[in-house]
């Protein structure tokens, strides 16, 4: 894999992963408000593209580390 490829996933991961956290935390301050299920939706969304990220990253063999998504388990941490 080239240092362009690699670098664009490194970038990719961690933009997704830092986008992730900001849905759940706006889930979670949602809460008993008009804009909860637009919330909940948007952090389901984020569970969904990880969840992919990480299986795609998987089948294709390539390192975890190069997704740049460490501290982030999609189950864990977008479902729970």
């Amino acid at each position: 894999m080239s240092d362009v490829h690699k670098n664009y996933l490194l970038d990719l991961g961690y933009l997704l992963r830092q986008k992730a956290f900001e849905a759940k935390q706006s889930a979670w301050a949602a809460k008993g408000t008009d804009d909860e299920a637009y919330q909940l939706a948007r952090k389901m969304v984020y569970y969904g593209v990880m969840s992919l990220l990480v299986q795609e990253a998987e089948s294709f063999r390539l390192p975890i580390e190069d997704l740049h998504r460490e501290g982030l388990d999609p189950d864990r941490d977008l479902i729970a």
